[in-house]
């Protein structure tokens, strides 16, 4: 019988840590073996995401469990603060990393990629695990081909902490990567309201909008003589990145390097 791959997840306490806790537990293939955050005081995971049988408290010491439980892999979905130590500190002992948390810089990406290739371990760093999400991120990517003219408008819910997403970013680098080169724009443009254009990214507007009942939604707006075409992907319920987050984690398990995006790993 096939070992269980063991798991442990940090940000247990946030709602995309505890959807990953359901679906960790709910896999044939996985066994989930520790659930960390740092606002932990001893919750059953088993009350916490309703499933019994489960006789897992959570513990707010990554260090300790990473110790203690000798995991195969971490899945972090924590805040930009703390993604990189927690990285660092699970590679530091081979254990394999699935980062959804977004906010990590170029250093610190470049830092994880040395420690990963040091180490022989995957570490996979998903800015969006929704499917629909990075075939979305595909379809811009060749539309920019056509249409070089383009801008990002990506709405997400009032608590998450960091502008642009990872997934905006990541959609910009990917346009980017595939347009012809463009001159910069002479365009007398003034902004009455400083900001009101957006954030630059290679000549890619991005546009953040926060607002509550909102979970993930992003809108690539192309523009070209006489038309215009729109790619929008929109989250209803974190349950829909699940298939990607359990994909991941089995994947990486098969790779000794870092992966940038989910599309690396379809």
């Amino acid at each position: 019988m096939k070992q269980k791959a063991r798991v442990i997840v940090a940000g247990a306490l946030g709602k995309m840590g505890q959807e990953t806790l359901k679906a960790i537990a709910g896999d044939e293939e996985l066994e989930l073996v520790a659930a960390v955050d740092i606002k932990a005081k001893g919750e059953k995971v088993a009350d916490l995401i309703g499933i019994a049988g489960l006789d897992i408290s959570l513990e707010n010491d990554l260090d300790e469990v990473l110790e203690n439980y000798q995991p195969d892999v971490l899945v972090d979905f924590t805040n930009p603060q703390a993604v990189f130590n927690n990285a660092r500190s699970a590679l530091k002992k081979g254990v394999f990393c699935v980062i959804g948390t977004t906010g990590l810089n170029e250093i610190e990406i470049k830092e994880l990629e040395r420690m990963a290739g040091e180490k022989q371990v995957g570490v996979a760093i998903i800015p969006n695990f929704a499917i629909g999400a990075v075939l979305m991120m595909k379809f811009a990517s060749e539309a920019a081909k056509y249409f070089p003219e383009v801008e990002i408008i990506e709405l997400h819910h009032d608590q998450k902490m960091d502008a642009p997403s990872g997934t905006a970013i990541k959609t910009a680098e990917m346009i980017n990567a595939n347009r012809p080169l463009r001159p910069p724009r002479n365009v007398r443009e003034f902004e009455k309201i400083a900001g009101c254009r957006g954030g630059d990214l290679g000549q890619v507007r991005i546009h953040s909008v926060r607002l509550p009942g909102l979970i993930a939604h992003q809108e690539v707006i192309f523009g070209g003589a006489g038309q215009g075409l729109k790619i929008r992907h929109d989250s209803f319920d974190r349950a829909g990145f699940m298939p990607g987050v359990i994909m991941v984690i089995k994947k990486i398990l098969q790779r000794k390097e870092l992966v940038y995006g989910m599309e690396n790993l379809l």
